[in-house]
């Protein structure tokens, strides 16, 4: 099989692989090499997937969608990172959260002085 794992901005993956791993709405699933063609959302989760060498490649992925057709297998999602191993995984997820949360907190106090600007000016127009 082929799996490509497309970001708004970038091929994130793009390799041969014998077996993926991943988790829908309704649980986890296997998809291997002579898997029927399948079509499904995923739940924000962990991607795993063995490369032809035998290694396995963990990912964490937003929600978006996976599709395998025929002998490749496309998943297409917002966010993903890829770690070495489950631990390093958590880390970066982790680190990531850390910056996602003080982009929102500068955005969030950002928003509020604007709505308070704006509340102001009203205010003087009357």
């Amino acid at each position: 099989m082929h799996l490509k794992v497309t970001l708004p901005t970038k091929i994130l993956v793009d390799q041969p692989v014998t077996k993926v791993i991943a988790e829908a709405e309704n649980g986890a699933f296997c998809l291997l090499p002579r898997h029927v063609d399948y079509v499904t959302a995923l739940a924000p989760g962990i991607l795993m997937f063995d490369s032809p060498d035998g290694q396995t490649h963990v990912l964490a992925v937003d929600s978006g969608l996976l599709v395998k057709q025929g002998d490749g297998v496309l998943v297409a999602t917002r966010h993903a990172i890829q770690g070495q191993d489950l631990q390093s995984l958590r880390e970066l997820v982790d680190q990531q959260f850390r910056i996602l949360d003080d982009q929102e907190r500068q955005t969030r106090s950002s928003l509020a002085k604007l709505e308070a600007s704006m509340a102001r000016l009203f205010l003087n127009l009357s």
